[in-house]
């Protein structure tokens, strides 16, 4: 079962989406929050397994809250749920640790299965998005920033690219989570992005992770 935690500040975009949800064989509710505050709160109380979290919310936004939760709960899994596109809207929250980025014009039957996809720990974003991203981390190199990786960061990257924490390729690969977060800095700064998320869309735009 998927545990959610809906945060938005209009009621009855809570109701609605909370019911469709509710109805999901897999999925429930277990909280919900008006606004990024009370969602920093509810989030470590209930430690949902995903976050559907607004952007523009009263006290605070939800780049803040998702910056917040992620500071407390670097594990916390958070899809960001808004109208909006633009660049002071996009670049903060994803530079603050949200995996995924949707519409609130995507259907709801999207929604379901993209929390299903951010679960799993695969990133699901707009098109749009994913051109912003890529537009951002483009290069004047003709050599993929990636080729720069040794093999051991490269391994260490494609697990990141599975949605892996650094304690679970800790575990897969038998060496010492010290060792795995140096990995992951190096691995960022090689491919002159800021965080996880960003190093995942491009292992996606590159395509880096095999097909299934």
């Amino acid at each position: 079962m998927i545990r959610i935690l809906l945060v938005d500040d209009h009621e009855m975009v809570r109701i609605g989406v909370s019911a469709y949800l509710q109805a999901q064989p897999d999925m429930e509710v277990v909280a919900e929050a008006e606004n990024g505050a009370i969602a920093v709160d509810k989030a470590l109380e209930y430690r949902p397994d995903i976050i559907l979290m607004d952007m523009v919310m009263p006290v605070m936004t939800g780049a803040e809250a998702t910056a917040e939760i992620i500071k407390q709960w670097p594990e916390a899994k958070i899809m960001i749920v808004t109208s909006f596109l633009e660049d002071d809207k996009v670049y903060p929250a994803l530079e603050a640790g949200a995996i995924s980025y949707l519409l609130k014009t995507t259907n709801a039957k999207q929604i379901a299965e993209a929390i299903r996809k951010t679960f799993a720990g695969t990133p699901v974003l707009e098109p749009e998005v994913t051109n912003k991203m890529m537009q951002r981390m483009r290069t004047g190199y003709d050599k993929p920033l990636h080729e720069d990786l040794t093999e051991r960061e490269h391994e260490v990257f494609m697990l990141m690219a599975k949605g892996m924490t650094n304690q679970d390729i800790a575990d897969q690969l038998f060496i010492a989570l010290k060792t795995v977060k140096t990995h992951v800095s190096n691995i960022l700064s090689k491919l002159e992005v800021q965080d996880r998320t960003q190093a995942v869309v491009y292992a996606f735009s590159h395509d880096l992770v095999p097909k299934q």
